[in-house]
């Protein structure tokens, strides 16, 4: 996420999407297929973006707008961002709710706006436990000789223990943010939980060819 920046993110390429219908669907083209839902997290990851797309693609198309390319004031809205927050890092995230990746987060998740908030902050915890870092006096002590180090000189920065003091630190820092955010991580969570049945749904619904790993075009 970049600084007072809004979300760019449209999930996989309908080819991509396509592929991922493909491997995850059984059988054969009826509209009752049923769609297994993936037991990795990379799978489940890509079954949401392959329903996202399917929704976008839809959306765009109803509205003119599908391109190529497809229009941006479309894609993601128009106007001043409706969502905002501001993370513990001071960066602050925005997004639009009228775009038509807001409708597809709509779908998917019910609520775009606890969503929005929930996604924001899970995607930030690590940032915001190595901000904390500087709260250690050791840390900022040995960030200090690192940065007295000459470019180049791998031997100060060694001897600078900054990495070493990091590796000790920021797992315990991370745990905390975890520990304070942990509301926003449960709504993440269940709202994914949420978005993995509704994509499955969806996507179960699409014809797929009898061969398996044809990529519909």
């Amino acid at each position: 996420m970049g600084i007072s920046a809004e979300v760019r993110a449209t999930g996989l390429t309908w080819s991509a999407a396509g592929a991922v219908v493909a491997v995850l669907l059984t059988g054969g083209c009826s509209s009752t297929t049923r769609l297994e839902l993936p037991a990795s997290e990379q799978g489940r990851s890509d079954l949401i973006k392959a329903a996202q797309q399917v929704l976008v693609d839809r959306c765009l198309t109803t509205r003119g707008a599908a391109g190529p390319p497809p229009r941006q004031d479309a894609l993601f809205g128009t106007g001043p961002a409706e969502l905002s927050i501001t993370l513990a890092t001071g960066y602050t995230v925005r997004m639009h709710t009228d775009g038509c990746l807001a409708e597809a987060h709509r779908f998917l998740y019910g609520d775009q706006a606890r969503w929005f908030r929930a996604e924001v902050t899970v995607n930030n915890l690590r940032p915001e436990a190595q901000a904390r870092l500087a709260d250690d006096p050791g840390y900022r002590a040995a960030l200090a000789r690192r940065a007295a180090c000459p470019d180049g000189d791998t031997s100060c920065a060694r001897a600078s223990g900054l990495e070493e003091l990091r590796a000790r630190l920021e797992p315990v820092r991370l745990a905390e943010v975890r520990t304070a955010h942990r509301e926003e991580i449960a709504t993440y969570l269940r709202l994914r939980d949420r978005a993995l049945h509704r994509s499955a749904g969806l996507l179960a619904g699409r014809p797929t060819p009898h061969k398996k790993g044809h990529v519909p075009s």
